[in-house]
């Protein structure tokens, strides 16, 4: 079993800034590609960064400039870092990645989500 376990939400004033991180544990070969989702209420989910083992990354558009996703492929971790927050970043913010459990099976896998907050 694999559990990605994320850390770091909480309620800030906009203009500031909050970094989360999410940390990949179990029965891991290899963790792939990560990335961050947030879903805001009553919205769908919405991808916000991804990055792959080699440290490409991509981001949704709204989030370029403000958004840096980053990891550490020994210690399975993937950071995203949040400036200039809005309101309308408001969310709950997911971790997710694809994972090889041995050579030949890949999953991809959810965390619990963290809240993130944002006061105008």
């Amino acid at each position: 079993q694999v559990h990605l376990v994320e850390s770091g939400g909480g309620s800030v004033q906009a203009g500031e800034s909050l970094r989360l991180s999410c940390v990949a544990s179990g029965f891991i070969y290899k963790v792939n590609n990560m990335a961050w989702h947030r879903q805001a209420p009553g919205k769908q989910r919405e991808l916000v960064a991804t990055i792959t083992s080699g440290g490409i990354n991509t981001y949704a558009d709204s989030m370029e400039g403000r958004f840096v996703i980053s990891r550490d492929n020994a210690k399975n971790t993937v950071w995203l870092q949040m400036d200039r927050l809005k309101a309308e970043d408001t969310a709950v913010y997911y971790c997710n990645a694809d994972v090889k459990v041995n050579l030949n099976y890949e999953y991809n896998y959810w965390g619990q989500g963290t809240q993130v907050t944002v006061s105008s």
